[in-house]
């Protein structure tokens, strides 16, 4: 085999939470072919992780069996119309120099997900969203690998079961395949969603049609830079807990306790930010020994150096707890736990 496998591999560098961990056997296939070759020659009795960046991770042991990084690199415009244009990336690009491509060439539809940390692959499997757009909203179709067979599959969008931070792949398919490859469908013309406050207040006075993807992009960044640590320079996995959906009964009798509650109606209930509820029950700020969430985003954990899986853990559950006790809300981790 060309590909070269590196035992007790260390996965410190695989996890923007930078915890300790190792992988008995780890492969980072750079084509479709020595990723079918990898699944073939391992032992079929042991697991198989599959990690992108880690920017949505929390290890919490060493890994048996065999670990993928895949190093699939590429993004190619596939065809255009007058209208839209469809472009492949494999899933080893890191996600924000695809929307940078893409921005670049003119194209909207990705500009409200810039600087979003992962990479292409993770992208569909998490359903990715923020200030107002979700991934399935552009994504044409999904290519994955069978981890059992090999076979090359392409799903469209319609068949991935997209939710709220959900996919077939994270729930229903969890474990069968490996992303491979996406392909986007983008408009050439600006057709930008600034629904999100802080857009809509930047672009006040302009039609959609006059704000650039460009433009989007830039103030995206400066909005995400303001509001969320950098893992390269305070390690953390972004966004710790989903934001709740709750009944509209619930909803409106917090309202009423809570008059400053931050709530969004939704077509099932109504969608509240966790963030809010996380600050509001004094976490904001708080440290757990090396961890705690972080002083200026409540909903963002964050290991100030030296932390362990238990100790994060510890402070996850230690936050459910005190949100459930408060507001009578349960709290979803959204980052995946491995093993």
């Amino acid at each position: 085999m060309s590909l070269v496998l590196q035992y007790n591999a260390d996965l410190s560098g695989f996890n923007t939470l930078a915890l300790p961990a190792r992988a008995a056997c780890l492969a980072r296939p750079k084509t479709l072919d020595e990723l079918e070759q990898v699944l073939a020659e391992r032992d079929p009795q042991s697991p198989v992780y599959v990690i992108g960046e880690g920017s949505n991770l929390v290890i919490q042991e060493d890994l048996p069996g065999l670990t993928i990084a895949l190093a699939l690199d590429g993004m190619l415009k596939v065809r255009e119309t007058d209208q839209h244009v469809w472009v492949a990336a494999g899933a080893g690009v890191h996600w924000d120099d695809l929307v940078a491509w893409t921005v670049e060439q003119g194209w909207q539809g990705l500009e409200n997900l810039s600087l979003i940390p992962g990479t292409a692959g993770a992208a569909p499997f998490q359903n990715i969203g923020a200030y107002g757009v979700e991934l399935a909203q552009v994504l044409e179709q999904v290519t994955v690998m069978e981890i059992a067979t090999g076979k090359v599959t392409h799903f469209p969008a319609g068949e991935c079961d997209f939710a709220y931070r959900d996919s077939r792949f994270k729930s229903r398919d969890k474990g069968r395949f490996i992303i491979t490859g996406i392909e986007l469908k983008l408009n050439r013309q600006a057709q930008c969603n600034i629904s999100y406050g802080p857009l809509q207040q930047c672009f006040a006075g302009l039609a959609p049609g006059e704000v650039t993807a460009a433009a989007v992009r830039e103030q995206v960044i400066a909005v995400r830079q303001s509001k969320l640590p950098d893992p390269a320079v305070l390690a953390n996995a972004g966004s710790f807990f989903k934001n709740p959906v709750v009944s509209t009964e619930k909803a409106e009798a917090l309202k009423e306790a809570f008059p400053q509650l931050v709530a969004y109606p939704q077509q099932d209930g109504v969608k509240l930010a966790a963030g809010w509820l996380i600050e509001a029950a004094g976490w904001k700020g708080k440290q757990l020994g090396p961890v705690g969430m972080h002083r200026d985003q409540a909903l963002v954990l964050v290991n100030h150096g030296g932390a362990t899986p238990s100790d994060v853990m510890a402070l996850a559950a230690a936050v459910r707890t005190d949100v459930r006790q408060r507001f009578g809300v349960q709290l979803e981790q959204e980052p995946i736990v491995l093993p």
